[in-house]
């Protein structure tokens, strides 16, 4: 035993002195290697696409060329990720944020969409010099639960204002966008694809905005509540931090150009005011109130009956609930000052300019 060992401590030191390979290789090389992270070469002049399974994904982009440029970026349904920034020519400019990737890509109840990240390039003069894709590892979430105001709409021209809140956020905050068109406090709670899926996905310290009105027609006062205060206890017992957001208005003027009426401010058809009931809930519950149905009648009522048009679909659709896109990114907007001044979230996790 001895002369064998002798023997393969002389053919070992002969192999190394003329550079002969063993059979066994070399402990650094069994190492595995971490593939690198998805780049450029995924990306054409107007879009990217990375071959990645669900989650959340930092996304950081290198923005300019020889001439001015001026890039936005959205992706997935219809997401504003990164609104539209200049880079003077031959300039460079790095900016980051954070994906959500997951499938049905947008309304759960909706279509599946493609498996992976989409993005796409835009603005009035798109130059992407740089990209790079890598798995969020500490990244806190917004999960939104709503209707068809919030959600991610699948179709031009229609937007929700969820659909345009990522683009205020930097990297390491992501939007989860589980809002879903058509649904009430009832429905929202009693499908299984809809809270008993989203629920789940809440971790310790993630904010969940709620904002469920629009579809309560039916709905009576006490079941109302009941219902809000199933889904502030149902986000509680996940470690999440709920945070209760009254609807928007509606665009519907009393002739003395207010919106001092139930179809404008949500009173439903049994003179259930959702908005107080949210308000009321919030105070009991101490919860923080996002008073969106205050913001934007202030706003609309600023703006007039002409004005406020843009706002909403009404040049299109004769529509005065839905929200255009720049109405969906005015509100977006309404919700990202609301998140700082409640300091819902750091200052320097929101993009202000």
């Amino acid at each position: 035993m001895r002369q064998r060992r002798t023997h393969l401590r002389t053919a070992v030191t002969a192999a190394v002195a003329l550079g002969i390979g063993l059979s066994a290789a070399p402990a650094q090389a069994r190492t595995p290697t971490r593939p690198p992270a998805p780049g450029i070469e995924n990306c054409t002049a107007t879009a990217c696409h990375f071959d990645l399974p669900p989650g959340t994904y930092d996304v950081r982009v290198t923005l300019g060329g020889d001439l001015a440029s001026s890039t936005a970026i959205g992706g997935e349904t219809r997401r504003a990720l990164l609104p539209e920034t200049a880079a003077p020519a031959g300039g460079r400019i790095v900016r980051g944020f954070t994906v959500n990737v997951r499938t049905p890509e947008g309304e759960p109840l909706g279509a599946q969409g493609t498996p992976g990240l989409d993005l796409t390039l835009g603005g009035t003069a798109p130059a992407l010099a740089g990209i790079r894709v890598t798995p969020a590892r500490h990244a806190r979430q917004i999960l939104l639960v709503g209707d068809s105001t919030v959600c991610d709409q699948p179709g031009d021209p229609y937007s929700g204002w969820g659909q345009q809140l990522p683009q205020y956020l930097r990297e390491g905050l992501s939007v989860a966008n589980y809002a879903d068109s058509g649904e009430s406090t009832v429905s929202y709670l009693g499908n299984p694809l809809l809270w008993e899926a989203v629920r789940p996905l809440i971790r310790r310290g993630d904010l969940v905005l709620i904002q469920l009105a629009h579809n309560d027609k039916t709905t009576d006062g006490p079941a109302y509540r009941a219902n809000l205060e199933a889904l502030v206890a149902g986000v509680r017992e996940r470690g999440g931090e709920p945070v209760l957001v009254t609807p928007v208005v509606r665009r519907w003027f009393n002739t003395d150009g207010t919106l001092d009426n139930d179809t404008a401010l949500l009173v439903n058809g049994l003179g259930v005011d959702h908005p107080a009931v949210i308000r009321s809930v919030a105070a009991d519950r101490d919860v923080p109130l996002i008073d969106l149905t205050a913001r934007t009648r202030e706003l609309v009522e600023s703006l007039g009956v002409e004005g406020s048009k843009a706002l909403y679909l009404y040049n299109e659709k004769r529509d005065n609930t839905h929200t255009s896109v720049h109405g969906a990114t005015v509100y977006a907007g309404l919700v990202r000052e609301e998140l700082l001044n409640l300091r819902l979230v750091p200052k320097g996790s929101v993009r202000v300019e």
